[in-house]
């Protein structure tokens, strides 16, 4: 099954400091991403009804973006939240990059969202 690569871009009424907390640190995360998050160095164990997943931050710009990768996915793939701001209208967007096996896009691209609902909703935006 070949793999896509998803960017999903999300308005999110929120100042780019605030949000960057949310999708960089253990108790952001844990407010709309996962059900617990434990960091270990530069890992990240995600827990979700009784599962979990281990990521290795890759790269983390303060006010802008992190990027992880999954463990035992590929070693070109990975998860990005970037944090953009549209210079005309100051809107902020939160800019996600995942993969996906190509028939499995849809359900993706629709967790995600739902994901950024909660996101929205724990920033009472």
């Amino acid at each position: 099954m070949e793999r896509v690569k998803l960017e999903l871009e999300f308005v999110v009424k929120s100042s780019p400091n605030i949000l960057f907390n949310y999708i960089s640190t253990p108790s952001g995360l844990v407010e709309w991403f996962a059900d617990d998050v434990n960091v270990k160095g530069k890992n990240y164990t995600f827990f979700w009804d009784g599962d979990e997943n281990v990521a290795e931050l890759l790269k983390k710009v303060n006010g802008k973006y992190v990027r992880f990768k999954w463990l035992d996915n590929a070693d070109d793939e990975y998860f990005e939240m970037e944090i953009q701001k549209d210079e005309l209208t100051n809107d902020i967007a939160l800019i996600v990059t995942d993969w996906a096996d190509e028939d499995e896009a849809e359900e993706i691209s629709l967790l995600w969202e739902s994901q950024v609902q909660d996101l929205r909703n724990a920033l009472g935006a």
